[in-house]
């Protein structure tokens, strides 16, 4: 079955208008202690890109250029036990309170989950409580997904326009 892991906390802050949600850190994540930290995931290029910025290479530098432009990141689930990296693995999934941190922070008007099974775990919280939110089905970053770079790159620039910050 696999044993028992843990998703990080979130990167927030009160200037967040766009929330990113994945569905739980990749093995090389957790080795490495962060978000999307597969060398091949597209996720931290395609940030840098959109956002034209150079490409974060530390922890600090990850969350602060999210920061910088109004997007924040989570995972949709809290805990559960997998063996590798997939999503088809996870069993026993516990959800992350994602009701909650949008109640605490109300300046986010759109989600972007990443990948079908963000998508689907997201869709099994209260539609209450993301009310009045756009929530969008995003291609996934992950190197499993096989949708070009350039593709993936152009839906989600295109989903973040308008909610994006630009910090001078």
């Amino acid at each position: 079955m696999g044993e028992r892991i843990y998703s990080y906390d979130p990167v927030i802050g009160k200037g967040c208008r766009a929330l990113v949600l994945g569905t739980m850190p990749s093995v090389k994540s957790l080795e490495e202690g962060f978000y999307y930290a597969h060398p091949r995931n597209a996720f931290w290029p395609m940030m840098a890109d959109i956002l034209g910025e150079p490409r974060p290479r530390t922890v600090g530098e990850k969350k602060a250029m999210l920061l910088r432009h109004g997007i924040a990141l989570w995972d949709t689930v809290r805990s559960c036990a997998r063996e590798g990296s997939l999503d088809a693995a996870m069993r026993q999934v516990e959800l992350n309170d994602i009701g909650a941190l949008l109640a605490a922070y109300p300046g986010i008007r759109l989600i972007l989950l990443n990948g079908g099974e963000a998508w689907r775990l997201f869709h099994r919280i209260d539609p209450a409580a993301y009310a009045g939110r756009e929530a969008l089905r995003m291609p996934s970053t992950s190197p499993a997904y096989t949708l070009s770079y350039e593709r993936k790159r152009s839906v989600w620039r295109d989903a973040l326009a308008g909610f994006i910050s630009r910090e001078e």
